[in-house]
């Protein structure tokens, strides 16, 4: 229980850190880069959900419909980076991944003190100035990973 706590917990020393970047190929430009691709998709995703949680017009939303409304939030996306000259793939496990992320965490209504949280987790995930966990390492270089076989 203890190893487990501390691959959740423990802060990973800053060489430690430095040392994993390097062996995973990680440039710091790069995370930067995709912290600000997730933190726009749940920008754009935030800003426009109508569902559950909103007192103004209480509108519950299917499943079907949230991931329809993913699926536009994340064209929405990719049109918002294509204008920079940033192209990322349509398709892939990227896709996959965030899609999933976002539909067991964001659209569950069950899951509502999770959907607040999304924010710092991802400033926490991409911050390369904070202190990492390894847990937090093993997500950002998945993520990381996934990014990068889906950038053109």
């Amino acid at each position: 229980m203890e190893n487990f706590f501390n691959w959740m917990a423990q802060p990973v020393p800053k060489d430690e850190i430095i040392t994993w970047f390097n062996i995973h190929n990680m440039s710091y430009e790069k995370i930067e880069l995709y912290g600000d691709v997730v933190r726009g998709l749940y920008e754009i995703i935030n800003d426009t959900y109508l569902g559950n949680d909103n007192l103004e017009t209480k509108i519950i939303l299917s499943d079907e419909d949230n991931k329809s409304h993913f699926e536009w939030c994340w064209r929405l996306l990719l049109d918002n980076f294509k204008k920079e000259n940033i192209l990322l793939k349509t398709e892939g496990k990227h896709k996959d991944y965030l899609k999933s992320f976002f539909l067991d965490t964001y659209y569950s209504p069950n899951q509502k003190d999770i959907r607040v949280a999304i924010p710092n987790f991802l400033d926490d995930i991409f911050s390369v100035d904070t202190q990492f966990s390894k847990s937090d390492l093993d997500i950002l270089t998945e993520i990381y990973g996934l990014m990068e076989k889906n950038i053109e």
